[in-house]
């Protein structure tokens, strides 16, 4: 495993919702980086949030492995828990690729992915939904 993701997901009266965020230059994804060298999932799934989005949380549980057949990249999920409510939209810098904004937002889990999304965070919205109902 050598990609850590960590999930968001709330609670709304018409379903549950995962956090995703528009990247300027690549369109709508979920939070995903690079597991550091000595680092474990837990850990980089908690620092990826924060670095991509401002959130501070803990990882509450383990939602699996996926293997993305892109880069040999195989990605690590955990369903994060943060504290208090967060808002519906919000602006993130990050330092990534020189200095970015994430704009972020909710997307409905019963919703289908759209184009605006890429491929391959297409692929890894439906494994975590497969994933997440497991849990639930």
């Amino acid at each position: 495993m050598n990609k850590a993701c960590p999930i968001v997901i709330r609670e709304r009266p018409n379903g549950k919702e995962i956090l995703v965020f528009r990247h300027p230059l690549a369109g709508n994804q979920v939070v995903k980086g690079t597991i550091e060298s000595g680092e474990t999932l837990k850990s980089a799934c908690e620092r990826e949030l924060f670095e991509e989005s401002g959130i501070k949380a803990i990882c509450k549980s383990y939602l699996g492995e996926w293997v993305s057949n892109y880069e040999n990249q195989v990605w690590g999920f955990y369903l994060m828990k943060t504290t208090g409510s967060l808002p519906d939209n919000w602006v993130h810098f990050t330092e990534d690729g020189g200095g970015l904004e994430f704009s972020f937002f909710w997307y409905s889990l019963n919703s289908d992915t759209d184009d605006t999304f890429h491929p391959l965070f297409q692929g890894a919205i439906s494994y975590i939904k497969k994933g997440y109902s497991k849990q639930a």
